[in-house]
Formats: structure tokens, sequence, C-alpha cells
């Protein structure tokens, strides 16, 4: 990971966008909503109690027939690839996407109605550089079963190339290049979802294309069409004549571009990456690309990257003045002596705290644990790094002094080497969701003479004193 000389980016305001999910048939209302940074994508249920966030995580999808479907606590997105596609096309890095229903809006089946409506708003430069994985060997993925692979290099710019062969006459062997960003509104936005006839009659029969109509997916008819199947195919679209066109296609539409399938592929290919989480600074060349393959390569780039983050050691300069020392971090914090376990704070910011402690031989705790071999106990680095992201929610209030802070969970907590007198511990709290009613939701890591020793996932609660 690596931060660049320009500024994170989120709209400018709120948008919203109305229409039918093409798998779902249901009527949707979506709105794009402005987000602080380091926040990403997520999509909110509206429609449901609590209204619950799913972020776009690789690890959340949960199939990819005829699109790319995420669930996170029994709560589900369907078809969100469209519309992460547009959002990374428009070098967008934080939005929320507000839904009350579990699918976006189909619109036209391509991206170009979501960039149309982040057109009109307009985007916005927040206060913290862009982060992006840099990457530096090549990482490829193969599907043993269908032989596509995606691979990625290292390139000087996020680049997509997608080479498809559908091994039909109507449809054969079409390739497709984004080599910059900026080109995403004009070249690849506009590139529509399409099907095979074969594969529209099992769509049909399955339930699965209950939004669909011929103005949202283009059909490539692959095989003879009987009379029966026609009047089928105009009873569920609606269509008083259909007619298989010289280019056959089905109806009436006309091809964006002749190579419109592969740009489609593409955009498919930018929306499904979204989903490892991080800007790419590589060339990606998919083969064959498909929903399943894309979001397995996505997760496994998610987990080199966060593999790499994690044992990265952030560099702080020691010498540098703190931010707070001990006695203003008492100003703040309700801990004290020998229950106070960071001794200065380097870095804050709204997202963001580093702090630190210099562990002692005269720890009240080294005492017990344990004579003749002293180790810190994992707990307390625990309570340490939750101390620390203390400071981050408190300073989100005026009066600090008056509120407590209270764990509600702790999650993944992974101890990777003692911590014994004479280290010096640097904790590093980041925000996994934007502050809400109290609750912080961090990602925490502790590190000593260059290495990882601790991590968690921690949520805390500030709570007035009574």
């Amino acid at each position: 990971m690596t931060t660049t000389n320009s500024k994170q980016r989120t709209i400018a305001k709120e948008v919203i966008l109305k229409g039918v999910g093409l798998h779902t048939g249901k009527d949707v209302t979506m709105k794009f909503v402005p987000a602080p940074v380091n926040h990403g994508y997520a999509f909110k249920r509206m429609d449901l109690k609590g209204q619950p966030i799913v972020e776009a995580d690789a690890n959340y999808v949960i199939n990819t027939q005829r699109g790319t479907n995420l669930e996170k606590n029994n709560v589900k997105i369907q078809t969100s690839e469209h519309v992460l596609a547009a959002l990374v096309g428009m070098e967008i890095d934080n939005v929320l996407i507000e839904l009350d229903a579990s699918e976006p809006p189909i619109m036209d089946g391509s991206s170009k109605y979501f960039v149309e409506a982040i057109d009109i708003v307009g985007v916005k430069e927040q206060g913290d550089d862009r982060r992006e994985y840099v990457v530096k060997e090549i990482i490829s993925y193969k599907d043993p079963t269908t032989g596509s692979e995606i691979t990625v290099i290292p390139a000087d710019s996020y680049q997509v190339t997608t080479m498809v062969d559908f091994g039909t006459k109507v449809l054969g062997t079409q390739n497709a290049t984004l080599e910059n960003l900026s080109d995403f509104k004009t070249e690849i936005a506009d590139a529509r979802t399409f099907s095979f006839l074969h594969e529209l009659e099992m769509l049909l029969e399955n339930g699965l294309i209950k939004g669909g109509d011929l103005n949202n997916a283009i059909v490539y008819v692959d095989k003879e069409i009987s009379e029966s199947t026609m009047r089928r195919l105009e009873k569920a679209f609606d269509k008083k004549k259909l007619t298989v066109k010289p280019n056959g296609i089905l109806d009436n539409l006309t091809l964006h571009q002749p190579n419109e399938a592969a740009r489609h592929k593409l955009l498919d290919v930018i929306g499904d990456l979204a989903l490892a989480g991080t800007r790419i600074r590589g060339k990606v060349i998919a083969n064959k690309p498909g929903h399943l393959v894309n979001t397995q390569f996505a997760k496994k780039l998610s987990k080199i990257i966060k593999d790499e983050k994690r044992n990265k050691v952030p560099k702080f300069d020691m010498s540098k003045l703190p931010l707070m020392d001990v006695n203003q971090i008492m100003d703040m914090l309700p801990h004290r002596p020998p229950f106070l376990f960071i001794d200065k704070i380097i870095e804050l910011s709204e997202t963001h705290v580093v702090g630190m402690k210099n562990v002692t031989m005269n720890e009240p705790f080294f005492v017990g644990h344990f004579p003749g071999a002293p180790v810190m106990p994992g707990v307390l680095q625990i309570e340490a790094m939750a101390q620390t992201g203390g400071i981050l929610v408190l300073s989100t209030v005026p009066d600090p002094e008056n509120y407590l802070t209270l764990f509600m969970k702790i999650d993944n907590v992974k101890f990777r080497r003692n911590v014994v007198p004479g280290d010096t511990l640097i904790f590093h709290c980041s925000l996994i969701s934007p502050i809400r009613r109290g609750i912080c939701h961090m990602q925490a890591y502790a590190y000593a003479n260059d290495k990882l020793v601790t991590e968690a996932e921690l949520m805390a609660q500030i709570v007035k004193r009574t």
C-alpha cells in the first residue's frame, strides 16, 4: 500500500436514481450519499430493520449467478458490479449506496446512468491522500474448470484488458482495453449487459430475469428460434413483435460499438475488482472473464493487500514532540496508573490515531506474569489499543472528561509475538466505519521492534458519566 499525491474523493452531494432490479423485477430507489475519508464503498439496506450495511468486500460474495451477489449477516445485495464499476470509473473513493431493495436498478444494463448522475452532482476532494495498491510482481488466478484467467502486472496506472471468446458464429472473439480511467465515461460506461438466447430461455424458466427487457440487455441469437419460442419471448418482454436483426441481435437495439460485449466484460471486471477494497496501480489482463473468476481474483488480491498492509510497519519520527503527552491523555481518558497503558499520542485525525507505550520492567503485571520470564499479557495489549482508540472517539465530543469508553465487542484477535520489558509499543487504530451514536468500530494493530505483535477488531462506545 502507498499513498499518492492526489486526494481521496467523494460525491459533492446526494443523488437519487430509480428503476427496477434485473433479476428481482422489484422497483428500487438508490441514493448515492457522500462518505468520509477511508470509508470506501458500502451498501445500506434502507428497507430492513436497523438499516444494515454491507461493505463492498470480496469476502461477502455468496454467488455469481448472472451477477455478483453479496451477503453479510443474512443481508443480501444483488448485482453490485455495474454500480461499483461506475464509482471506480469516475475515480470516487468513498460513497454510501442506499437501497430500498436488495438490487440496484438495472437502468439500461450498463453504468451509463450512474456515471451521468455522478457527473450532475459533481465530486469533492477530501482531506486525506488517496491510497492504492502498487503491483510489484505478477499475480494470477486461473479457474481450473473454465480455463478463465486473470493476471495483474506492474504498470504506472490502473489499466484493464479483456479477451473473450464466446465460441459462437454470432459472437466470437473480441478484445477491449482501457488504458486510463479518465476514458471510462466515454469508452466503457455505456456498454450494456448481454445474454445468448439459450441462456435467456434458461433464465426465464428459473425466474432470474424478472426486470429485464430488450432495452437493458442485448440478446444474441445463437440458435434457431422457433415460432413458439418467439411468441413466448414477446409475452415475457411485453413486445408485440420481435425480430432477429442481420447482426444476430434480438429486436431493434443498435450496438454502441462492434465490441460492446467485450467492453461490458471489461466493465464487469472493474466492478468486481472494486471488491478488493483498494485502488489498484497495475495492468489487469482478463482472459475469458466472468463474475466467478473476477471475484475469486478480487478475493486473492484482497488477502495479499491485507497481509502486506498488516506486515508493513508504519514509520514515525519519535524525536518529534507528541500531539499529546501523558498528562493531556489523562485529561481526556478516565484511566489512571497502573491501568493507563499509553504514554503519548503521535498522530490523530478524523479516521485514525497512533499511540505509544514504553514497556518497562517496573510494570506491576510483570511481578506475576511471569517470574523470571516477563511477558506483557495479551489482554493488556488489547486494553492499550482500546485506550488509544478511545482518544479517537472521545476527540469527537466537546467535553471528553464527562464520558467513559466501554468495550462492546472484540473480534479477530491475533497475538503474533511476545512483548517484553524494553519494548516500545506503537498502536495504530483506524475506523472501519464512521462513528455513529458514539459507537466506534476500529481495526487496531500493535507493533514493536519493527514487527507486528498484535492485531484486533475492536468495537467500543462512549457513554456519559452518571
